[in-house]
């Protein structure tokens, strides 16, 4: 079988990936493919802290590769027009068919067309010499990185030539026989791999590779496949292989915009991974487990380069993220009752438990405060206007899920006087919000700075429901406000402050956008809580907005659907809930 002409999930994708806000990239890869026009850039998901501290820069950085166009036989640049599939790029020219594919996780083939031909770019390197093969270019300083161009086709030109400092530009002209090929490698290793290999060979490996990803996930319905097997291309394009302190594969939120691995991110990553890779899934959890501070703390994020534990903007704090680990672990042991990882993580877990209880209590009251904005993952959410610490109903409320959890592992384990333990920690916690923080008159549970009350509405407020413990004339007041239309219940709900509140902007992120993760959590407090029919209206309305676009985005306009001009492309964990929400939906029908 020959799955690149044949695989129905490769066709069911074709020109899915853009190559304009969408890259071309593969399970493992740094290497982002781009294009422009009639040329190409190639990006790298990498941060470069050497070269550049801001936490942000490398979105600012040029592409490593750029202005690279195919060529006729005089070195004359070719209009392109491109097919793209998960496992190649098509460039159709008036000169022949270029196919671009990976190789490996640093290496690009391109099949060339029979006869003369060629291609240039420009790369920002600063040092750069040809051979009788090809060429290796360079970047030397702190950072490191090479580029090595190979070809077993009879080269008609090959130069050079230094542009200004860190930029080169290449020519080179082929007489390409059948078969033959250029390597592209990219990489910040000593070695280089100048073998050229069958196009043929690597592109069927590559759809063989890609074919089995997505056949090895469960079958939704067919209204919901286009956008389900995109966003399993998602979760597989944006794996990034294991090197420095990234110790395990692990999923970059978007390898565009978020340049590394999130802890609150790559719970919910688990959820999707759990589907076709056990242990894909549990090494999401392992790497920020990996990175455990000796007090207990799990860092908000691993980079290449280190850690982030510690920010200065927009407060001087120690910062990390919800503590939704053991929920997910144990929505992991539910599908393969693996009681040995429940070992393996339990004590970090409890001592991550104990970070959050006697570092973020300054009250005393038992109940938590988030001491950075980015720890609550609502990095600009107005409940930080007025300062912190925020002792805040959503931040309680996962603490309760967490110690539900550690009971629930405990007791799979045999640790039964821990697990009462936390059984009575979790009904604790969930009366002392009531007490706290719920406002009769209102109907909201009221985030607290300082003891006063912040009077901004959002659907954090409601997330004690997630608990599945309140009263019931305290959910269904909850789920009133919920189900608005004046506050929550928009065409494409639920946005992240209430259409009605003063404080609302449905396009800046946390302040209006509709996010998938808290429609997700809130499907299943609705679901836990009682109110099936609210919880499966929700779901619907959640895939009907992400399947009305040709990506996956990081949050969405809830009153029209569109994309926010700054939410970032192919987004991981709306697509790993996506997918969670896809199943779902499909096992009730």
């Amino acid at each position: 079988m020959s799955f690149d002409r044949t695989s129905p999930f490769l066709q069911r994708l074709e020109n899915r990936i853009d190559l304009r806000t969408i890259p071309f990239s593969e399970r493992g890869s740094r290497l982002m493919l781009f294009r422009l026009n009639n040329h190409f850039a190639v990006r790298l998901a990498e941060r470069w802290f050497k070269r550049a501290p801001h936490i942000s820069a490398y979105r600012r950085r040029p592409p490593l590769v750029e202005k690279w166009f195919f060529t006729d036989g005089e070195g004359r640049p070719l209009p392109v027009e491109t097919v793209t599939y998960p496992h190649k790029v098509e460039c159709f020219t008036p000169a022949g068919r270029f196919t671009i594919a990976f190789f490996d996780a640093e290496t690009l083939l391109v099949a060339l067309p029979p006869g003369r031909t060629g291609m240039t770019f420009q790369a920002h390197l600063d040092e750069g010499h040809t051979d009788r093969r090809g060429g290796v270019l360079r970047l030397t300083g702190r950072v490191r990185r090479n580029l090595v161009y190979t070809t077993n086709a009879r080269l008609t030109r090959n130069e050079i030539r230094s542009l200004g400092p860190e930029l080169q530009e290449l020519h080179v002209g082929f007489e390409a026989r059948p078969g033959d090929a250029l390597l592209l490698h990219i990489t910040p290793r000593l070695g280089f791999n100048r073998w050229v290999p069958r196009p043929d060979g690597v592109i069927e490996e590559a759809a063989r590779q890609w074919h089995e990803w997505f056949a090895a996930a469960p079958p939704v319905a067919e209204p919901l496949r286009d956008s389900y097997y995109y966003a399993w291309w998602i979760m597989r394009s944006g794996l990034i292989s294991s090197r420095f302190y990234t110790t395990r594969e692990a999923m970059m939120p978007s390898k565009v915009h978020y340049v590394g691995v999130w802890q609150w991110d790559a719970y919910f990553h688990a959820l999707a991974y759990r589907h076709v890779d056990m242990k894909l899934a549990k090494d999401q959890i392992r790497i920020l487990l990996d990175h455990q501070q000796e007090d207990g703390m799990i860092p908000d994020a691993v980079h290449d380069e280190g850690v982030v534990t510690r920010l200065s903007f927009p407060v001087e704090a120690e910062v990390t993220k919800p503590p939704l680990i053991a929920w997910t672990a144990w929505k992991l042991y539910e599908q393969d009752h693996d009681r040995e990882f429940l070992d393996e993580i339990y004590e970090p877990i409890v001592r991550w438990n104990s970070w959050w209880f006697t570092h973020n209590d300054e009250d005393g009251n038992g109940l938590c405060e988030y001491h950075h904005p980015f720890s609550s993952g609502l990095d600009d959410s107005p409940l930080w206007d007025e300062g912190m610490p925020v002792e805040s109903p959503d931040l309680n409320t996962y603490l309760c899920l967490q110690l539900e959890a550690l009971a629930k592992i405990a007791r799979a384990i045999g640790e039964r006087e821990d697990a009462e333990r936390w059984a009575v920690q979790a009904d604790e916690i969930a009366g002392r919000m009531v007490r706290v923080m719920w406002d009769e008159a209102s109907g909201y549970f009221w985030a607290l700075h300082r003891g006063r009350r912040i009077h901004v509405r959002t659907p954090f407020n409601l997330f004690p429901l997630l608990t599945g413990r309140l009263p019931k004339r305290i959910a269904d007041r909850l789920v009133a406000h919920l189900t608005n239309p004046e506050e929550f219940w928009t065409r494409y709900p639920v946005p992240t402050v209430a259409r009605n509140d003063p404080r609302y902007d449905p396009l800046t992120m946390w302040r209006g956008p509709t996010w998938i993760n808290v429609n997700y959590l809130l499907v299943e407090g609705l679901r836990r809580t009682g109110y099936g029919d609210v919880a499966r209206a929700l779901r619907d309305r959640t895939l009907a907005l992400v399947g009305r676009h040709r990506d996956i985005y990081e949050y969405y306009h809830p009153e029209t659907g569109d994309k926010p001009p700054k939410a970032a492309p192919t987004f991981g964990w709306s697509a790993a809930l996506f997918i969670e929400l896809a199943i779902e939906a499909s096992r009730c029908r």
